[in-house]
């Protein structure tokens, strides 16, 4: 009989349903003791879901993480036990990367700013472009420049390595793209020509459909976008229908390309033989930057934490598969844009030419959007010298951080989506938590302005570079 009133006095159970990130319910209604935490729901979830491995889960109630055994929660938040407690859980990576806290070389050898800096899909190497016209690459290993590539008349705006390790492009301001070789800092033929204006972005065809790597694609300020094939050395497809500068381009994991525009609008484009799909309005202003869900596996494509190399084309394209589909899940690729009218837009373009969200908070216009390696988060940069924070899949806002005391350039994301990077004008690069919302790390040492900022896909070490012409790196 004691035990009766005992359990009467704190037995009561909470009614839970548990969720994905998707809304998708898991085992139905539950009702679970008062002192279940985030440890003993690991373990339902592992139990229904039937995983063989163990794998890590962080809970969600209202968007907010839960820290605390379920009766606390109810307590604090005052949440009425009568309600259906939705509990989302989402998948964490199950590595774990260390946050960078220090400078381990700072490099010279650009004679101009660095503007763009990218790690191989692999971590092994890095390129950097700068506005000294030189692409150059650097050994990671002993920290010191392994190559520079010279043969651009004008400033190298952007650089972007193919998924499977195997070139790297670089797109200057006179409007012609280089392919270089990355073992021998050797141009792969001729420049390619044809863009009038700047090149303001390149993105290689994933590697998932189509390998070895052969497709990428460039939007320029002249208004279109082109598909070169590195084998043939030629433009093959010239998407025109934007009717201003086109200022960002995503080559997308189901094999369509998106463009963003001065125009307002984003063009959805086929790349068999260069037709619009579908555009997608609602931007009051330029559109800035573009995010794919699913960007870090198309870029990294076979190639994860572990450092795995493949000895074929084909190997590389079977697991780069599984790796998109594993990533992807059942639901359609997301697209986040971000623009000038201080807003950024959610959309499913696969399902809708009508945006899913729209997101409203900074107080300037959105520089940079980025999604978290695993799909989860979207963190935009501002120039109102703040990062912030959204759901990844519904768009809702979660945090915003602030710190830097001039525009952000540039952010990236450790490949555990744990941490986020950001670059600024201030001099300073900031590391993020994501978990605490909090400033993980201050990154002073740049004599100026952080241009371009990049966290290997190995998680071991972030680079960047900016109006110092110098390029440093950081480790843990």
């Amino acid at each position: 009989m004691e035990v009766e009133t005992e359990q009467g006095e704190t037995g009561k159970s909470v009614m839970c349903v548990l969720t994905d990130p998707e809304g998708i319910t898991l085992g139905g209604t539950m009702f679970l003791p008062q002192n279940v935490g985030p440890v003993q729901l690991q373990q339902i979830v592992n139990t229904l879901l039937k995983n063989e491995e163990k794998l890590p889960y962080a809970f969600y109630i209202s968007n907010q993480e839960l820290l605390v055994p379920l009766g606390n929660y109810l307590e604090k938040n005052k949440v009425s036990m009568e309600k259906t407690l939705s509990i989302v859980y989402q998948p964490q990576a199950v590595f774990r990367i260390r946050p960078v806290n220090r400078c381990s070389a700072t490099i010279a050898g650009h004679t101009e700013a660095v503007l763009s800096v990218a790690f191989s899909p692999d971590g092994r190497q890095l390129a950097s472009g700068s506005g000294d016209t030189t692409v150059r690459l650097w050994d990671l290993n002993t920290q010191t420049p392994m190559f520079t590539c010279t043969g651009h008349k004008n400033w190298v705006l952007c650089i972007a390595w193919s998924p499977d390790g195997k070139h790297l492009v670089s797109g200057s301001k006179s409007g012609e793209l280089q392919c270089w070789d990355p073992q021998t800092g050797k141009p792969a033929g001729n420049p390619l020509t044809g863009h009038k204006k700047w090149i303001t972005g390149i993105s290689w065809e994933p590697v998932h459909l189509n390998a070895p790597c052969r497709r990428f694609v460039s939007a320029s300020k002249d208004g279109d976008a082109r598909i070169w094939d590195i084998s043939l050395k030629k433009c093959v497809i010239c998407l025109s229908g934007h009717t201003l500068a086109v200022t960002c381009v995503k080559w997308g994991g189901d094999g369509v390309i998106y463009t963003g525009s001065q125009d307002c609008t984003i063009k959805v484009w086929e790349t068999s033989q260069g037709k619009l799909i579908r555009e997608l309005k609602g931007h009051g202003h330029w559109v800035n930057s573009l995010a794919l869900s699913t960007e870090y596996v198309l870029r990294t494509g076979a190639f994860d934490h572990t450092g795995k190399q493949y000895s074929s084309p084909e190997e590389m394209k079977k697991v780069a598969l599984e790796r998109y589909n594993k990533m992807k899940g059942n639901a359609p690729e997301r697209l986040v844009s971000g623009s000038d009218d201080f807003t950024m837009f959610l959309w499913e373009p696969a399902v809708s030419k009508h945006h899913k969200v729209r997101m409203t908070g900074h107080q300037q216009l959105v520089n940079h959007v980025y999604f978290s390696p695993d799909g989860q988060w979207v963190a935009s940069a501002s120039f109102d010298k703040s990062v912030k924070l959204w759901n990844g899949t519904t768009g809702e806002f979660v945090a915003a951080f602030r710190g830097h005391v001039g525009p952000v350039y540039q952010i990236s994301w450790s490949a555990d989506s744990r941490l986020l990077l950001s670059g600024s004008k201030d001099s300073t690069l900031k590391v993020w938590d994501i978990r605490t919302k909090k400033l993980k790390q201050d990154l002073p040492g740049h004599a100026d302005e952080v241009f371009a900022v990049d966290w290997s896909p190995d998680g071991e070490k972030v680079a960047s570079g900016g109006k110092d012409r110098v390029l440093k790196l950081w480790m843990g």
